[in-house]
């Protein structure tokens, strides 16, 4: 008879597998069109359909949670909670720069927001398999969907003036030394030119990492 902490152990490892897996095709789908940056093509719908992820409505956010979005946590925002959400990226409206580094605080503050509802205070950063399938805890799959939700829900009311929304992209494929990683993306609406929004490496609440998207690929070569 398997001891509890046996038990235990057994169902964790089974997790990190089924995430391994799952992040591992992920990115393979996305490799067989023809590259990484040929993920940048398509809407933000395919990623959703593929995660069995649910884009956000006029007042609610599905967040993502348990690693692979295997757990979603509907949050109603307030009218209070939009206005602030509002008004935080009304401060990046001078320049696409500007944008950016709003962006960056907003989703901290929606983080922060989401947290009680969705048990993500102590989310821990970045590469952390231990707590795979625990709720509150968020792999990059959460992360980028989680993120990119959130500026969906900002474009569709108009909030931000010089982005986009992009369909989230992933790196890194074991066989090249790196770790399966996704990041939102975001792409001025001047240049064309796409950004990574990878609040993976943070913990929750805390800024996004926000780089082109060409030296998010080039980064982190060893994990994430």
């Amino acid at each position: 008879m398997k001891t509890v902490p046996e038990y235990r152990r057994q169902s964790q490892e089974r997790r990190i597998r089924r995430v391994l897996k799952q992040l591992a095709l992920i990115l393979a789908a996305g490799l067989a069109v023809s590259g990484c940056m040929q993920q940048q093509k398509g809407q933000p719908a395919m990623w959703y359909a593929a995660n069995q992820a649910v884009p956000p409505t006029a007042t609610k956010i599905v967040v993502c949670h348990g690693f692979g979005c295997v757990q979603r946590t509907s949050v109603t925002l307030s009218k209070r909670n939009i206005r602030t959400f509002k008004a935080m990226l009304a401060r990046g409206r001078s320049s696409p720069a500007a944008e950016r580094k709003a962006i960056g605080e907003a989703i901290a503050w929606m983080e922060k927001t989401v947290a009680p509802s969705v048990g993500s205070d102590d989310d821990v950063p970045g590469l952390d398999l231990r707590n795979a399938g625990v709720a509150g805890q968020m792999d990059c799959i959460d992360e980028s969907t989680n993120t990119t939700s959130y500026l969906l829900f900002a474009e569709e009311r108009g909030f931000l003036k010089h982005h986009t929304v992009a369909r989230p992209v992933a790196r890194g494929f074991f066989l090249d030394g790196r770790y399966p990683h996704a990041t939102a993306v975001v792409r001025e609406t001047e240049t064309g030119k796409a950004f990574a929004v990878d609040s993976w490496p943070q913990a929750n609440g805390e800024r996004p990492e926000i780089m082109s998207l060409e030296d998010w690929f080039n980064t982190h070569p060893l994990f994430g």
